[in-house]
């Protein structure tokens, strides 16, 4: 870790220096040369004509219009605000490319409020089924359950703290498939209108509480009592709590059992590429600036906040702008394909970084007979 801390000391002394100007990015626009990555290590520094310029791409390529004079004053003001963010975490993950994204007229707490849906915070339930410890000398160097069939397309859980929902499913449709060999998008509304499981060993309101949060361990417990998942096309997602519509004869996808994976990256990659896409938490600290290459920074707190996918893994991988290699993991997000590498996050492994190693969760299917 000494390597790590040593970059940190001088990411953070070019953070000092004037090096004005934006180069062309990445990721989700890739297909907009106008749009720049940001790259001005000076984070106190903005060309005002620049964020105007910026600003005017940026809704138009998103779609934003706002009611009043004020508001769009206010959302520029936090444009600027987290253009400044995008070149601190710029600087303090290199490898990675930061930028413009879909919630740079958010402020922090609309995106985390909105976004990450997480109100206390993820933690490892002790009482929850341990995994066994499984063999790591033969892992592979490269996996990926996309090659494989087991993921379906990227999701957008909209203005909505569901991020639970998405992972939760996200690794249900990838043990059904390994159990039944037929993949299925499996419903997030289900969870946000009929799952009110609570955690045993939490705070009163740990609650699986639809768009106000929840936690995917509590959401196996209720596939386990409920019997199971229904598909997305017969409970459609639309983004808000509604009443309980479910259908116990249109069940697609039945939980065998659940349990967590030990702390350790060996036993992760294990799992992974034995009993599928894990349920994971991670801290998306640096995820709202993110537009792609392999994310390394060089710090990210523990606490975890947000619920993704773990769907492989890679031995090697870099941005485009700087070419230094990087073992990763392949996250599935739950923020629209528009986001992030066409929808994914590549986090580097082997580091614990951000939490990722802290609440990781498998999940075994059965076949479930639909009507």
């Amino acid at each position: 870790m000494a390597h790590i801390f040593s970059l940190l000391t001088f990411s953070l002394l070019i953070l000092t220096t004037a090096v004005s100007g934006y180069i062309p990015g990445a990721g989700e626009f890739s297909d907009d040369s106008l749009i720049r990555q940001v790259v001005d290590e000076d984070a106190n520094s903005l060309d005002l004509s620049q964020s105007h310029h910026h600003f005017s791409l940026f809704k138009k390529r998103f779609g934003k219009s706002y009611a009043t004079q004020e508001e769009h004053d206010y959302r520029f003001e936090i444009f600027k605000a987290n253009l400044r963010q995008a070149k601190v975490n710029q600087a303090l993950d290199p490898s990675a490319v930061h930028g413009v994204t879909r919630f740079s007229d958010l402020s922090e707490s609309e995106f985390r409020s909105q976004f990450l849906g997480v109100k206390n915070g993820l933690k490892y339930p002790s009482h929850a089924n341990k995994a066994p410890i499984l063999p790591t000398d033969d892992l592979p160097l490269d996996f990926d359950w996309r090659k494989l069939g087991a993921v379906t397309p990227p999701k957008d859980q909209g203005g909505c703290g569901s991020c639970w929902s998405f992972s939760t499913t996200g690794a249900m449709e990838g043990a059904h498939f390994i159990a039944t060999g037929k993949l299925e998008s499996l419903s997030e509304q289900q969870l946000l209108d009929c799952d009110r499981e609570c955690d045993p060993e939490g705070e009163p309101d740990d609650c699986d509480l639809g768009c106000q949060g929840g936690l995917m361990n509590n959401a196996f417990e209720y596939l386990l009592k409920a019997g199971g998942l229904m598909r997305e096309e017969d409970y459609p997602y639309t983004a808000r709590n509604g009443r309980c519509k479910f259908d116990k004869s249109k069940i697609a996808a039945k939980v065998a059992n659940f349990s967590v994976v030990p702390v350790d990256e060996g036993q992760i990659a294990a799992n992974l590429v034995k009993n599928g896409p894990l349920a994971v938490g991670i801290n998306a600290r640096y995820m709202s600036s993110y537009r792609g290459g392999v994310s390394c920074p060089l710090t990210c707190s523990a606490d975890l906040e947000h619920g993704v996918l773990l769907v492989g893994f890679g031995s090697s991988g870099y941005s485009d702008m700087r070419k230094e290699e990087k073992p990763y993991w392949i996250i599935k997000n739950s923020w629209g394909e528009y986001w992030g590498e066409n929808g994914y996050y590549r986090l580097c492994r082997g580091y614990d970084l951000c939490g990722v190693n802290t609440l990781v969760s498998t999940v075994a299917a059965a076949p479930a007979t639909s009507q």
